[in-house]
C-alpha cells in the first residue's frame, strides 16, 4: 500500500476514472491521491507570437479542466504544474516524495520506439514505483 500517490492526468485522454478507481485500491488508510495535470509553455520561438492574455487563458482553461475532471473525487488534491510532462511528473514526485505514481499509457507505435512516450519517460525516471494503465 502506498502512502503518497500522484495520478498522472492528460486532460485529453479519458482515464481518470480508472486510474482514481487503482489509486483508492493502492492507498493505504490515511493515504493521499493528488492528481496532477502538466502545463507545458510554448516555446520559445513561438511565445514571441503569442500574446499574454492567450497564454493567460490557456492555463485558466487547463485550471478549469482538471477541477471539473476531479470535481466528483472529494478525496483527490488538484495540482497543476509547468514543464516537460515526463520530467516534471518525476520531478514533483521527488518532492513531495510521493512513493507511487499512476499514468495512462496507450500501446505503442513505431514512432514511440524512437521518440519515446510521456509514460516509458516516467518509468525509466521516477523515484518511486509506477502503476501503468491502459
Amino acid at each position: 500500500m502506498y502512502n503518497k500517490i500522484i495520478v498522472s492526468l492528460a486532460l485529453e485522454h479519458g482515464i481518470a476514472k480508472q486510474a482514481f478507481k487503482v489509486a483508492r485500491s493502492l492507498r493505504a488508510d490515511g493515504g493521499q491521491i493528488v492528481a496532477v495535470h502538466v502545463y507545458e509553455p510554448l516555446q520559445g520561438s513561438v511565445n514571441a507570437y503569442v500574446d499574454e492574455e492567450a497564454v493567460a487563458k490557456a492555463l485558466q482553461g487547463a485550471k478549469d479542466a482538471l477541477a471539473t475532471r476531479v470535481a466528483d473525487e472529494p478525496d483527490v488534491e488538484l495540482m497543476l504544474i509547468k514543464g516537460h510532462s515526463g520530467r516534471a511528473i518525476t520531478d514533483y514526485a521527488e518532492k513531495i516524495g510521493a512513493d507511487c505514481i499512476i499514468v495512462g499509457s496507450h500501446k505503442p507505435g513505431l514512432i514511440d520506439y524512437f521518440l519515446g512516450s510521456t509514460a516509458a519517460r516516467i518509468v525509466r525516471h521516477a523515484p518511486c514505483s509506477v502503476h501503468v494503465i491502459r
